[in-house]
């Protein structure tokens, strides 16, 4: 994480604060002297009923914890994005997108109080033991997890290493409730990995956007090259398959490696001075040769970013269905010295041609549905819902919301139906008129 505020998919905090500190030279009307008489009204009420719970409730109260959660719920009713991390949590949170943290290696997200697996991160405990996206964890460690918060449910999933935690899960066809001990370990997330599929293509698999994702996406291409002679490497293959994204910064110079210029991305505030627009910088790093992306229903936020901005600029063609939905940029704001930090969502972004994908998502430009075998069919859900079921989600254009889309992955590549398309449609052995992407680019001039 950076020194100030970090943008995870916005202003900067020093923009905010410098706003609060010239406020008071504001000349009022009458409409907005009513509005802020009204909310010091509400923040009396507010503080009368915090002096009353630490009077008359039945135990003593924790004063923080009163505080904390206060804060809890006033940023839950904005949106599922925006949260309080306090100082642990902060830390952890910076820990995490470093690339390097303890745990379990699952992405998590809350639905209706109880904890939904989004997807194992490769080659973590979580993985390893068989947790599959779309799981509901009910229990950890026989401690119901309804009532607890995002934050704090998977505080709990942390800790150090070698100590174990049981899981008590709910799986779609399942009748039993499945329990899984897993063991805690230091978490390497690897963000990009990167093989040669037969001798002609470069397939690279991008997993998170953490700090190193743009350093592991050029020593892909450098390995891959070292591997295979220009003339035979027929072009390369960006799986961004269920990758939940991360930085925005690490977004725009993933999508910056493939493109000569252009916009890559517009954010836009609540105000419109607040719009910020990030262009590519010559040099695409793959020499123009072809690249297909693959997405589906769990690549989200920063994945969406890169395939959108590749997508509107013809650079790549799109396979597989359609992504979640996260078109919002949160910013995390630290709060002082033990005072942890704000996760708030203060901008939308903006594809180059102008397209918002809240609660939409990206549509591919060759939609591929992959078979199921019969047991992943009788235990799982394998159908992400996407943003626009999340409650409280920011509204996407009207009457243009989307949600439900495939996110399942078979483990051997020889069944997986996008990711060989995309190799056929590199080596010349199936055709398709999308790809390579033909027609204008859709960015403005």
């Amino acid at each position: 994480m950076r020194k100030t505020s970090l943008i995870l998919l916005g202003a900067a905090a020093g923009a905010a604060m410098t706003l609060l500190a010239v406020q008071p030279r504001i000349m009022l009307g009458a409409t907005a002297k009513a509005a802020v008489a009204d909310t010091y009204r509400q923040l009396n009420l507010f503080g009368d009923v915090f002096e009353r719970v630490r009077a008359d409730y039945v135990e003593k109260p924790d004063d923080s914890k009163l505080i904390e959660t206060a804060i809890n719920g006033m940023l839950a009713g904005l949106d599922p994005h925006s949260s309080y991390m306090d100082s642990k949590s902060f830390r952890d949170m910076q820990v995490q997108t470093r690339g390097e943290f303890g745990g379990l290696g699952i992405e998590v997200t809350m639905e209706e109080g109880l904890i939904k697996v989004v997807a194992p991160i490769d080659e973590t405990p979580a993985s390893k033991a068989g947790v599959l996206a779309n799981d509901i964890i009910t229990k950890l460690d026989d401690e119901q997890v309804q009532g607890l918060t995002l934050n704090q449910a998977v505080e709990k999933m942390r800790g150090p290493t070698n100590t174990k935690i049981k899981l008590t899960i709910m799986r779609k066809g399942v009748d039993k409730p499945v329990e899984l001990t897993l063991t805690r370990d230091v978490i390497r997330v690897r963000a990009v990995r990167s093989t040669v599929e037969g001798d002609d293509v470069g397939y690279i698999r991008m997993t998170q956007f953490n700090e190193q994702t743009t350093e592991g996406l050029k020593k892909a291409i450098t390995d891959i090259n070292a591997k295979v002679s220009g003339d035979r490497l027929k072009g390369y293959v960006l799986d961004l398959r269920n990758n939940p994204g991360g930085l925005l910064d690490q977004a725009i110079s993933v999508s910056d490696a493939f493109l000569q210029k252009g916009e890559i991305v517009s954010t836009r505030g609540r105000n419109a001075e607040e719009t910020q627009r990030f262009n590519a910088r010559p040099g695409d790093l793959t020499n123009g040769k072809p690249v297909i992306v693959l997405i589906n229903g769990g690549s989200a936020s920063a994945s969406e970013i890169v395939a959108g901005a590749l997508q509107d600029h013809r650079r790549v063609t799109v396979i597989g269905t359609r992504s979640f939905g996260k078109g919002s940029v949160q910013t995390i704001i630290p709060l002082g010295s033990g005072n942890g930090a704000l996760r708030l969502t203060t901008a939308r972004y903006f594809t180059p041609s102008g397209r918002s994908i809240q609660a939409k998502g990206i549509t591919p430009d060759i939609e591929v549905l992959q078979d199921l075998p019969d047991d992943i069919k009788a235990k799982t859900d394998t159908s992400t819902k996407g943003e626009a079921s999340l409650r409280g989600h920011l509204k996407g254009d009207e009457g243009k919301e989307q949600t439900g889309s495939q996110s399942y992955v078979p483990p051997d590549t020889k069944n997986d139906k996008a990711l060989n398309m995309a190799m056929d449609l590199l080596r010349g052995t199936q055709q398709n008129s999308a790809f390579p992407p033909s027609g204008k680019s859709t960015v403005p001039n």
